[in-house]
């Protein structure tokens, strides 16, 4: 459903062995309404793991996404990278149709047909 690159399995293996409290958390990935192109994702730290969301386990790392968001993130790749641009995790998402600058925002062809009717 969705791929989790090297780099970014890496990175975030760094950053649950940074936290005090890492053990079972996991890499939560979500889409919301919002942002200049109507959708935006957001990630967190997290390890709830409610009976909604897929979890993803790779090399002791976890990607944890809900139902809503999953079918919006079928098929993306999560990767990290540290450029001239500034460090993060970046989201490529065959979905989206259309995205802004921000590289956070994006719309949908489905969404882009509901906001017409």
């Amino acid at each position: 459903m969705i791929t989790v690159t090297d780099s970014a399995v890496k990175q975030l293996q760094v950053l649950l062995a940074e936290q005090s409290e890492g053990d079972g958390k996991g890499l939560r990935i979500f889409v919301e309404a919002g942002g200049c192109a109507g959708m935006q994702y957001g990630m967190a730290l997290d390890s709830q793991k409610e009976g909604d969301e897929i979890i993803a386990p790779r090399e002791g790392v976890q990607v944890l996404v809900d139902a809503f968001s999953a079918k919006y993130l079928r098929g993306s790749t999560i990767d990290f990278s540290d450029g001239l641009t500034g460090a993060g995790f970046r989201i490529s998402n065959p979905n989206a149709s259309r995205s802004c600058g921000c590289g956070t925002s994006f719309e949908t062809d489905d969404a882009a047909s509901h906001a017409s009717h």
